[in-house]
C-alpha cells in the first residue's frame, strides 16, 4: 500500500471535485490518499508519502501562480518520487485539445518548468456562470464566444470526462 499525495488549485471547486474521484479510484487500489490544497502543502512533510501528483486548472489562460511556486520550491522531492500532474481546462472541452501532446495550456506549463512529471493528464472543466463574479462571468462569456463555447449566462455546463479521470487515477495507483 502507497500513501500518495494529491495537491491541488481549485478556484470553483471543479479540481478538488476530480481529486474526489481521484483519490476514491486510488483507494480502491489499496493505497492510502491525502488531499491538501496548494495553499496548505507548505505544512505537509512531502517525505511521508510514496507518491505525489500535482492538479491544477486554468483561470484566463493560466495556472495559479502558487503551483510554481510549489514545484520549484520541491522540484528536487518531487523528482525523487512517483509523481504525476494534471490540468483542468475548459479548451480540454475540444476533441483535439483533450490529451497532454495537443492541449495548448498544458504544454505551455510543461515548457514553464524545469520539473518532467512522469505521468500527465489533462481533463476538461465545468462552466458554471452563476458562481462567477460579474466581472468573471462577463469575461468568461466573452471567451466562450470567441472559442464558440456556451454563452447563455445561466448555464451549468460540466465538460469533464470521468471515464478519463478514472483511468488517471488506475494509473496513478500503477506508478513506481
Amino acid at each position: 500500500m502507497a500513501k500518495i499525495l494529491i495537491i491541488y488549485s481549485s478556484i470553483d471547486g471543479h479540481t478538488l471535485e476530480i481529486c474526489h474521484l481521484l483519490q476514491k479510484v486510488i483507494e480502491q487500489q489499496d493505497h492510502q490518499v491525502e488531499l491538501v490544497t496548494v495553499n496548505d502543502a507548505e505544512h505537509v512533510n512531502l517525505m511521508l508519502f510514496d507518491k505525489i501528483v500535482i492538479g491544477a486548472s486554468i483561470r484566463y489562460g493560466k495556472h495559479s501562480p502558487k503551483i510554481y511556486q510549489f514545484i520549484k520550491m520541491n522540484q528536487k522531492i518531487l523528482e525523487s518520487k512517483a509523481n504525476a500532474f494534471f490540468s483542468v481546462n475548459l479548451v480540454a472541452r475540444k476533441p483535439d485539445k483533450n490529451q497532454p501532446d495537443t492541449n495548448p495550456y498544458l504544454k505551455k506549463f510543461l515548457k514553464q518548468i524545469s520539473w518532467h512529471p512522469r505521468e500527465v493528464a489533462v481533463f476538461a472543466g465545468k462552466i458554471d456562470y452563476q458562481r462567477y463574479s460579474t466581472i468573471d462571468r462577463q469575461i468568461i462569456r466573452g471567451i466562450m464566444w470567441i472559442t464558440h463555447g456556451p454563452t447563455d449566462p445561466n448555464t451549468i455546463v460540466e465538460f469533464t470526462d470521468w471515464e478519463q479521470v478514472k483511468a488517471f487515477g488506475k494509473r496513478v495507483s500503477r506508478m513506481q
